[in-house]
């Protein structure tokens, strides 16, 4: 019966373990940003939408109050705009880590 099941990886042997510290400052920027953007969208839905709504709404926006807007139209604006950054920033990670396809 072999150990090689219970045999630790070499230090320098980073194919075993599958992961080295590129790959960790990869997903570390990568999750950085999810946070940041899954936050903006969490204001901007939640807070913008429905907690803010009645003090936005003493401002108007095209013609509605800006709580409305923002629950039914600006949200929606702000997510669209959430997703193209966020190809554009995965894009730009994924070039200094030299992962492009």
């Amino acid at each position: 019966m072999s150990d090689s099941a219970n045999e630790t990886p070499e230090a320098g042997d980073e194919q075993a373990t599958g992961e080295s510290a590129e790959s960790n400052a990869y997903w570390a920027a990568n999750l950085k940003l999810l946070g940041v953007l899954m936050a903006i969208w969490f204001v901007v839905s939640f807070g913008a939408g429905i907690l803010l709504r009645d003090w936005l709404d003493q401002f108007m926006l095209g013609g509605y109050p800006l709580g409305f807007w923002f629950a039914q139209q600006g949200s929606i604006y702000v997510f669209i705009a959430l997703i193209f950054y966020y190809s554009f920033a995965m894009r730009r990670l994924e070039r200094k880590y030299d992962l492009e396809d």
